[in-house]
C-alpha cells in the first residue's frame, strides 16, 4: 500500500514531532518494555498515515455536506466511515475534555460569561492603559516625553 500524497507537501515536510512521539510510547508501555529504534519510527510514521487518512475522510465528508470547514462532527463521521466507530465514544469524550480544558486557559480565545457592552469594553481597556502607563511613569520603565507635546508632559 502506497502513503498517502500530502498536497504539495513532501515526506520531509509532513511529519510528528518525533521527540515527543517517542515519549508517547514509552509513556504507553510497561517500564520494563524496551523499543528499538527502527519500531518508533514505524509507529510515528503510522500516526502520520492515519493522522493523513482521517483527515482526507474528513474533509471528503465536510465536501457531501457543502461546507467549507472541517468540525469535529465531520471527524467523528469520517472515523465511523472508516471502520473506527467504536473509538468515538472515547474521541468525543477527549474531544469534550479539551474543550473544558481550552475554556479554563488564557488562550482559549473565547470570553464566557463576560457580559460587557463595546462601550463598556472601552473603558475597561482605557483604564488598564492608563494603570499600565502609570506603572512605567514610575520608575518602572519611564517613557521618554517629546518637549513638542505639552499633553504627554510629567506630572510630579
Amino acid at each position: 500500500m502506497e502513503p498517502m500524497e500530502i498536497v504539495g507537501k513532501s515526506k520531509e515536510d509532513v511529519s510528528l514531532p518525533k521527540a515527543t512521539m517517542f515519549k508517547i510510547i514509552k509513556e504507553m508501555l510497561p517500564p520494563d518494555v524496551r523499543v528499538a529504534r527502527d519500531a518508533q519510527d514505524l509507529l510515528v510514521e503510522c500516526c502520520v498515515e492515519f493522522i493523513n487518512l482521517v483527515s482526507s475522510e474528513s474533509n471528503d465528508v465536510c465536501n457531501r455536506e457543502d461546507k467549507k470547514t472541517i468540525a469535529p462532527e465531520h471527524v467523528l463521521k469520517a472515523l465511523e466511515d472508516l471502520g473506527f466507530g467504536e473509538y468515538i465514544e472515547e474521541v468525543y469524550a477527549a474531544y469534550e475534555q479539551h474543550k473544558m480544558d481550552t475554556l479554563d486557559s488564557p488562550k482559549g480565545g473565547k470570553f464566557v460569561g463576560i457580559e460587557m457592552t463595546e462601550e463598556e469594553a472601552l473603558a475597561e481597556q482605557q483604564r488598564m492603559f492608563a494603570e499600565a502607563r502609570a506603572r512605567m511613569n514610575n520608575g518602572l520603565n519611564p517613557q521618554k516625553q517629546s518637549d513638542s507635546d505639552p499633553d504627554r508632559s510629567l506630572e510630579s
